[in-house]
């Protein structure tokens, strides 16, 4: 269904999976307004003035503008002042801090973050009649798995970290929220391990924190920017001792997301839950072995102690949104290895190097280069900003200037 003439607010727009999303929702009409605080993602000049440079590509992707305000939830003022600056019809919460032993340390920053975030969002959406909702949640909801693979239905709650604890909490908040107001209309999207990034390799993962995630420190690795990937446990019960998971392509989870707000528009169903994923296990020397193969590299390896928080192997069973959202993921994890591998060599230091260096290398994109690509969509070559985030950039934001409120 196509979003024209809707809005969108996109939290944590300028992140990993926010951008790329942002792509997505672009492409099917809907004008899109993204928010971010930078915890996650490189942000704009230091100014302050312009798009970061996630979002500047989104824009070279797609050939249209969206509208950009720096702002954390946690400041409700500024969260309110943007609302009464659009006319917002619907809401996707992606924002969030995410990494599973970061979470173990450090609980009273993730409950404060990601708990009272979405508090203030929730509040501010109902205060501005804006109850159309998809909630970016996670199949560590689901704890370690009773059976295999994983369903909506199966037991939530005995999660294995605070990082699931914030996302099952919140999956309860908005439960009881939608059962006490009957205008709320929700879709809780429980993903599975995202990897990969955009085809064209302009936009990928660019972690701003040590690398939690595979797939880019699979990549560090194989660059030689880092002397080995470590593989937190080799002892599991599993093919191979190492744990399993169930890998989605960045861009099949960007497609779920229009798939659910193309639901919303047209069913009113109070709350509803789905699973994002493709249904196959695969190990953590399996991905590597995949990695090294799809790129001609190696990855040196070393196997050291579980790590807390982490469970043995979970993979989707998705039948349910293929059914009810008219969604399936489409990307091998070939594919996967090979759009992320694309996005690191075209970016080597990710947002910071210099954009001129991605747009100059070929990327295919349905048979075009990245140039050919943007040429189509009505930019030149010499539209693209020549220096890194950190050397400032041009301000796309429909009019609107973002509003910085002291957070980074």
């Amino acid at each position: 269904m196509s979003g024209a003439g809707l809005t969108v607010l996109v939290t944590g727009g300028a992140g990993y999976i926010g951008s790329h999303c942002t792509v997505e929702l672009l492409q099917a009409g809907y004008a899109v307004i993204a928010l971010d605080n930078f915890v996650n993602s490189v942000p704009s000049a230091p100014s302050g003035s312009g798009l970061p440079p996630s979002l500047q590509r989104v824009q070279l992707i797609t050939g249209k503008e969206l509208t950009f305000y720096e702002c954390d939830l946690l400041d409700k003022t500024r969260l309110q002042q943007i609302f009464q600056e659009h006319k917002i019809d619907c809401v996707i919460h992606f924002a969030a801090i995410k990494a599973v032993g970061e979470s173990m340390q450090f609980p009273l920053l993730y409950y404060k973050n990601n708990l009272i975030a979405t508090i203030n969002l929730l509040e501010v959406m109902e205060a501005h009649n804006v109850y159309q909702l998809v909630f970016s949640s996670s199949c560590t909801v689901y704890g370690n798995p009773e059976s295999l693979p994983i369903t909506e239905s199966h037991p939530t709650g005995d999660v294995t970290n605070v990082y699931g604890r914030t996302k099952h909490f919140i999956e309860g908040m908005l439960k009881d929220i939608s059962a006490a107001n009957s205008k709320w209309n929700i879709i809780a999207l429980r993903y599975f391990n995202p990897v990969g990034a955009h085809p064209t390799g302009l936009i990928g993962e660019d972690p701003t924190k040590e690398f939690t995630n595979i797939m880019p420190y699979m990549a560090q690795v194989a660059m030689g920017n880092k002397p080995h990937l470590t593989i937190f446990g080799g002892d599991y019960d599993t093919v191979d001792g190492t744990g399993v998971r169930d890998y989605i392509h960045v861009m099949d989870l960007a497609s779920g997301h229009v798939a659910a707000l193309s639901k919303l528009h047209k069913d009113h169903q109070r709350i509803r839950i789905y699973n994002l994923g493709t249904g196959k296990g695969v190990s953590v020397l399996q991905l590597l072995k995949i990695f090294e193969a799809v790129t001609d590299t190696e990855i040196p390896f070393k196997i050291c102690s579980r790590r807390d928080g982490d469970i043995v192997s979970m993979y989707a069973n998705a039948s349910l949104a293929e059914k009810e959202l008219g969604w399936k993921s489409q990307f091998t994890l070939p594919q996967m290895c090979k759009d992320f591998w694309r996005w690191q060599t075209m970016n080597p230091d990710g947002y910071r190097s210099s954009v001129e260096n991605s747009v100059s290398r070929k990327a295919s994109q349905n048979g075009h280069t990245v140039t050919e690509h943007l040429k189509k969509n009505g930019h030149s070559d010499n539209s693209v900003p020549a220096k890194s985030s950190q050397n400032g950039h041009h301000q796309h934001t429909n009019g609107k200037i973002p509003m910085g409120n002291g957070h980074s």
